[in-house]
């Protein structure tokens, strides 16, 4: 359902979110994230063109969250990179429904509004608080404890 775009987009900013408000650099998102520093790179720039991030060069530099991780919705992050494409007309062009939408097509916006909303309501910060045994992108040591 999602690109693998969006996926990286998503796993760089929890990476960031999770050591905000340090600044990261690409190797380490890309070490931390398993996503190929190339392909880390271009999305970090469209990242940054859409006001998520900020990249600053030289020392102490890197990429860092515009906006604080409790003020980040997974929706801002998608947004960013691919729209979710709502259906606002039939997409087979049939002149006879137009903006009414079939029950089938109907159905299927009535889904992506529902995972718009989830996505609308979901910070970064509750990511990666969320009692779970696997901390969002990481291997945890064994006898440490998760978040």
């Amino acid at each position: 359902m999602f690109s693998q775009t969006v996926e990286y987009a998503l796993r760089a900013v929890v990476n960031l979110a999770d050591h905000s408000p340090s600044p990261r650099t690409t190797d380490q998102i890309a070490a931390a994230t398993l996503v190929p520093k190339p392909y880390l790179s271009k999305v970090i720039q469209g990242l940054c063109g859409a006001g998520i991030l900020q990249s600053k060069r030289g020392v102490g530099g890197g990429v860092a969250l515009v906006k604080l991780p409790s003020e980040l919705t997974i929706l801002d992050v998608v947004n960013a990179v691919e729209p979710i494409a709502r259906i606002r007309q039939c997409p087979l062009g049939l002149k006879t429904h137009g903006v009414r939408l079939c029950p089938l097509h109907k159905r299927m916006d009535n889904a992506l509004a529902m995972v718009e909303a989830a996505f609308r309501q979901t910070t970064l910060a509750e990511v990666l608080v969320e009692p779970t045994n696997s901390h969002p992108l990481c291997e945890i040591p064994s006898g440490k404890k998760s978040r």
